[in-house]
């Protein structure tokens, strides 16, 4: 296993009542003791070194238990829907990185689908060496992303994967959290149930999330949001309060960074996937989280299941590696709306994170709108002038919004000089039902 280092972690189980548990590791000399309590358990905070092993860790009491081959490093979570869960083994195209997966130093913990109605303490899984068979059975974005870790620290990785296809947040999510929150009841009674994945909140967190809350994590990545899509303006609240009640269970506010989801033709033709995106790039309002916008990285507008999951999880490493382990000269933030400002029958957007300026690979920029007052939103021009963006269309005269990006299937041009897709955005509140003229 991957135990994270500098920090106190636990080391839990089960023994007899009264019974006397000695612990030791091989990196250093310190014994912990402890007595089994009167609920027949044991538990003991072990503090770790730096990046390095293999270590071994041996727990006496009436039984003897040694733990061979154990690293210290970096372990992060890795959850969500299908993006997250789908491997090489779902056709993805990258036979040469399965031939080379063979790295002592990277560990898997994967958690099979698992429901239960009550918290858990146990689940059925265990780690595994990074090897070409199960890393092309594990989840291709978080073993990217944990690769992309490993080469950039130095240290061991460990990666939890636990992920269900299908599935909406509110089933990652504790009950209490979804039932103290009349919004988040609304919304979960809205949920279409399903023969393949559950729907009824807290049966993935009780099962596949609460049974390793003892197990010391650095953060966790996540990739959902395409079962939320009918359920979009509860979603930044759902988010966030997933997110804290994680948090909450751990005990330690660790990064948080996810995907958001990418375009996609069959949601349909209006733009219901465009407001759960929006939602997604609220969610950062919460302390320590990160998006990553994956609008270029799709193969087939009409899979939902992109296949350049080594982009994604390369994205999702650079930003840990710059965020959360201070690493200097990545670029790993989109351009993101910043304001507007009306000059006459045209529109000028400014954007954060786009100091170098902007850029499109095509002559013209695309997936802009425009609208006046009537709420019409047509397509726009657009211009890149340095960081900013000028947008009009000559039939709207007294311009007040602009979208950009803002339908399902929205294949957008335009990024930061560094290569970075500029986030889906829009400047105004009207109702849901406001969609863009395509012609």
């Amino acid at each position: 296993m991957v135990l994270q280092q500098k920090s106190d972690v636990t080391i839990w189980g089960w023994c007899d009542a009264g019974e006397k548990i000695k612990l030791k590791t091989t990196w250093d000399t310190t014994t912990y003791n402890t007595v089994g309590s009167s609920s027949a358990r044991w538990s003991l905070q072990v503090k770790t070194p730096v990046g390095g092993g293999p270590y071994q860790i041996t727990i006496d009491g009436n039984n003897k238990t040694v733990l061979d081959d154990v690293l210290v490093g970096e372990v992060w979570l890795c959850s969500g829907q299908s993006n997250m869960e789908m491997s090489v083994s779902w056709g993805i195209p990258y036979a040469d990185e399965v031939a080379n997966a063979t790295d002592k130093n990277i560990r898997f913990f994967y958690i099979p689908r698992t429901t239960a109605e009550y918290p858990q303490d146990d689940v059925k899984a265990e780690w595994v060496v990074c090897n070409p068979d199960d890393m092309k059975r594990f989840s291709a974005a978080a073993y990217f992303f944990g690769k992309t870790l490993r080469q950039n620290l130095n240290v061991p990785v460990g990666l939890i994967n636990a992920s269900w296809g299908g599935t909406p947040a509110e089933v990652w999510t504790p009950v209490e959290a979804i039932d103290n929150n009349a919004a988040l009841k609304n919304a979960a009674a809205k949920l279409s149930p399903s023969s393949w994945w559950p729907v009824t909140p807290a049966l993935n967190y009780n099962a596949m999330i609460y049974p390793i809350i003892k197990y010391s994590i650095a953060g966790a990545i996540w990739y959902q949001g395409e079962a939320n899509v009918k359920t979009a303006s509860t979603y930044t609240e759902l988010l966030s309060t997933m997110i804290k009640s994680w948090r909450k269970a751990w005990q330690k506010d660790f990064p948080f960074y996810y995907v958001q989801i990418a375009p996609y033709a069959g949601y349909g033709e209006n733009s219901s996937s465009a407001f759960l995106r929006e939602a997604q790039t609220k969610a950062l309002a919460t302390p320590n989280t990160g998006m990553i916008v994956t609008t270029d990285l799709v193969d087939n507008i009409n899979d939902i299941h992109p296949k350049m999951k080594k982009e994604v999880g390369i994205r999702l490493a650079n930003y840990a590696l710059s965020e959360t382990y201070g690493k200097q000269g990545l670029v790993y933030k989109s351009p993101s709306y910043k304001n507007m400002k009306v000059e006459k029958d045209r529109i000028r957007i400014y954007f954060d994170n786009a100091d170098k300026g902007l850029m499109t690979k095509d002559k013209t920029i695309n997936e802009f709108f425009i609208a006046g007052d009537d709420q019409n939103f047509l397509p726009a021009n657009a211009k890149i002038e340095k960081n900013t963006v000028v947008v009009w269309n000559d039939s709207v005269k007294k311009p007040v919004a602009v979208r950009f990006a803002f339908r399902n299937a929205s294949l957008p041009n335009l990024f930061s000089k560094e290569g970075l897709p500029v986030v889906p955005f829009r400047t105004d509140d009207w109702p849901v039902d406001i969609v863009m003229t395509k012609k």
